[in-house]
Order: structure tokens, then C-alpha cells, then sequence
């Protein structure tokens, strides 16, 4: 066993090791909360009712169906939409869900469960990019694997982190984000391009990536912005503008589909109310309006941003911090509509992880530091399964 653990290549050992523990002790924590939860009286609440028979369709087995909830069950409709007819729904980019159509013949043509399937696999090379890019950023030298190790470990210690291990698109959306900033700290500027591109498909947010990423480029170059450096920036940089084409292959498919290259803008606006707004005043509503969910929720949007900005000061980090500013502003523009998943979409912000392995170098840190987060995360896991409050998603 030990001669066979030694041949595995160094950051995969540890990378599975992290995904292996972490998936049976979420497994083993989330059966024993809803075996505890039956007997509340009252429990489901009549509005989860729906859900839970969701749940049941999708598996018998608590430890697999628990790992789906609300968008899951959009995501394995359009995972199963026939491709010879019009297609109906806009609402959601299509990555997620046609990845999952594509894995569900090797499972029988079980959506549900392939849509499982990509999320894990991708959370296992999501852990692997962030050991790279841990390693490359927190090190005393590169890619050093201490770094690496501990980044990887405060990102699986963020409040919500157990949605990596959901049916959802956070795991994906993650791991090509890490993808894309291991390969821009490398320099392999096609490979940036090519992981962006399907990053912009994974989420609407992606495309705004490019920006960020584009920081990585010009920190490489000293920061010079010339007339004379403009040419070397558009010969090395120019992959860069697949990651807004990708989204735009989104848009085209909606137009070749509905007539309309709006079509997902105008389904998120009827679906679910959403109207792009200053995100600044969305957060303000919420602390504001006397929900005290809603304002808890924005007060951890604010931790991260605060976290963030004191975190990633250097010049050397401003990409990672504009990638911060980027994935919880833009939620908090869509409006009200963004309070009850807005702890989702956080999970995207991964530079928080970096500083917090940063800080946690520091002497006694540490252990304290991993023990709070993980009862954080702990609470609002159970929070979820319960689906009492609607706190997450």
C-alpha cells in the first residue's frame, strides 16, 4: 500500500486524500442531521414538502440525495430536454447541464446522478488547481507545497464550502476559475483562453473574468501601459478574448433558439425578478429592512469583501482582489431576488481562502482559525439540509 501511495504524483495523493475525507465526513454529517430532523415535529415544512418528494425521485439514499436542492432539479430538466425540438428555457447557462447529458449514458441514463458525478470530479480538480495555485502564491518559493496544502484546506473551510459537494455548478464554476489563474501565473495564455471560454458558459459572471486575468498580464509586464507595450499585450493576450466569446456563444445560442440574444436576461427578469441594480444600495436594503436573514447574509458578503481588501492590498494581488469585487458585487446587482442564494455565490470569492491561509501562518492561527470556520461551516450545513429558514439558495 505504501509503495503504491508512493507512486502517486505528489499533489494527487493529498488532493484525493482531502476529497475522500471530506466526502464521507459531509455524507456521515448530513445523514445524521436529517435522521435527527424527522423527529421534529412540523419538519418538512409544508412549503419543502415538494422538494423532499424531489429527493425521493432522485434516490432513496440520503446520502446521495441530500446533495440536491432547488436549482439541482432545473439543472436535470435541462439536462434531459430533447435537443430535436425548440428549446424552452433560458434561464440558466448550459455548461453545467450539458456536461451532465453527456456523462448520463455511462450511468443508464441517470441525469440526476451525472450531474453529481461532474460536480465531484470537478471538485477533485478544483482542489487540485488550488494546490498548484496556493503552492505558486503562498510560498516562500514556487510552488511550494506547504502553501498549497493549506489553501487547498481553508477553501474546503469556507462557510458554504459543502456546496462543492452538491449538484450545483460551484465546484465547476471554481475550478475553472483556479484553472484559468494557474495557467495566466504560467504564462500559457491559450490555455487561459480555452478554460476561460467554458467559464463563461459556466456561469454569467464569467465573462467578467477576463478582467481580472487581464491584471495578471499586465502585473507580469511591471504594470507598463505604453503605446509601445500595446502590441506585446495584444500578441501574448490576445486568448483573452475567448472568454467573452463564450458568453456570446450563449447569447447566439439563445437568438438561434428564440429570436432573442436576450433571451436569458429577460428569463432571469421573469423568473425570478431580477433587474440588474447598484449593488450597493441592494446591500444597504438588507441591513437595513429589518430582515435579519437577508441582513446576515449581506453582513457575510461584507466579512469577504473586508477580508479581501486588507488581505490583498499588494499590487502583486490586485487581480485576485478585482476577481473578489467581481463575484459578490455582481450578484448583489441583481437585486433583492439574489438574498436567499447570495451565500451560494459567494463560494466563488477563492481569494478569501488565500488570505486566510496567509493569516494563518501566524503563530496559534491556525488551529483556531480551522476550528471556527469549521463549526461555521457545520451550522449552515445543517441549516441547509433542514431547509428551515431558506438561508442558503
Amino acid at each position: 500500500m505504501r509503495d503504491l501511495a508512493a507512486r502517486v504524483p505528489a499533489p494527487w495523493g493529498f488532493v484525493l486524500a482531502v476529497f475522500v475525507a471530506t466526502k464521507v465526513v459531509l455524507n456521515l454529517i448530513g445523514v445524521l442531521v436529517l435522521a435527527a430532523w424527522d423527529g421534529v415535529p412540523g419538519a418538512p415544512p409544508a412549503a419543502e414538502v415538494g422538494m423532499r418528494a424531489q429527493q425521493e425521485d432522485v434516490s432513496p439514499h440520503r446520502w446521495f440525495s441530500l446533495w440536491f436542492a432547488w436549482d439541482s432539479f432545473l439543472y436535470d430538466h435541462l439536462a434531459r430536454l430533447p435537443l430535436d425540438r425548440p428549446w424552452p428555457d433560458f434561464g440558466f447557462p448550459l455548461l453545467y447541464p450539458f456536461l451532465a447529458r453527456a456523462v448520463a449514458p455511462l450511468l443508464g441514463g441517470h441525469t440526476a446522478g451525472a450531474l453529481l458525478l461532474v460536480s465531484n470530479v470537478a471538485l477533485v480538480f478544483q482542489l487540485y488547481y488550488a494546490y498548484r495555485l496556493g503552492g505558486r502564491l503562498l510560498g516562500a518559493e514556487r510552488d511550494d507545497p506547504v502553501g498549497g496544502r493549506r489553501f487547498t484546506r481553508y477553501l474546503l473551510l469556507l462557510p458554504t464550502a459543502f456546496l462543492f459537494q452538491a449538484a450545483l455548478t460551484e465546484s465547476l464554476f471554481v475550478c475553472l476559475a483556479l484553472a484559468a489563474f494557474w495557467y495566466a501565473e504560467q504564462r500559457r495564455w491559450l490555455v487561459v483562453g480555452v478554460v476561460g471560454y467554458f467559464l463563461a458558459l459556466s456561469r454569467s459572471v464569467g465573462f467578467l473574468v477576463v478582467i481580472p486575468l487581464a491584471l495578471v498580464l499586465l502585473r507580469q509586464h511591471d504594470w507598463r501601459l505604453t503605446g509601445r507595450s500595446l502590441p506585446r499585450y495584444l500578441r501574448l493576450g490576445w486568448p483573452l478574448l475567448l472568454v467573452p466569446a463564450g458568453w456570446l456563444t450563449f447569447m447566439a445560442f439563445c437568438r438561434w433558439q428564440s429570436g432573442d440574444w436576450f433571451a436569458y436576461q429577460h428569463a432571469q427578469e421573469k423568473g425570478w425578478g431580477i433587474k440588474v441594480q447598484d449593488p450597493l444600495w441592494v446591500a444597504w436594503h438588507a441591513l437595513t429592512d429589518g430582515n435579519s436573514a437577508d441582513a446576515l447574509r449581506v453582513w457575510m458578503a461584507v466579512g469577504m469583501l473586508v477580508v479581501a481588501a486588507v488581505g490583498l492590498r499588494r499590487r502583486a494581488d490586485w487581480p485576485y482582489l478585482v476577481y473578489t469585487l467581481i463575484v459578490v458585487l455582481v450578484p448583489l446587482s441583481m437585486g433583492p431576488a439574489v438574498y436567499k442564494s447570495l451565500l451560494r455565490y459567494l463560494l466563488a470569492a477563492f481569494p478569501v481562502a488565500l488570505v486566510l491561509a496567509r493569516w494563518a501562518r501566524a503563530g496559534g492561527v491556525d488551529p483556531w482559525l480551522t476550528a471556527g470556520l469549521a463549526v461555521l461551516q457545520g451550522a449552515l450545513f445543517a441549516v441547509w439540509l433542514a431547509y428551515w429558514t431558506h438561508l442558503i439558495i
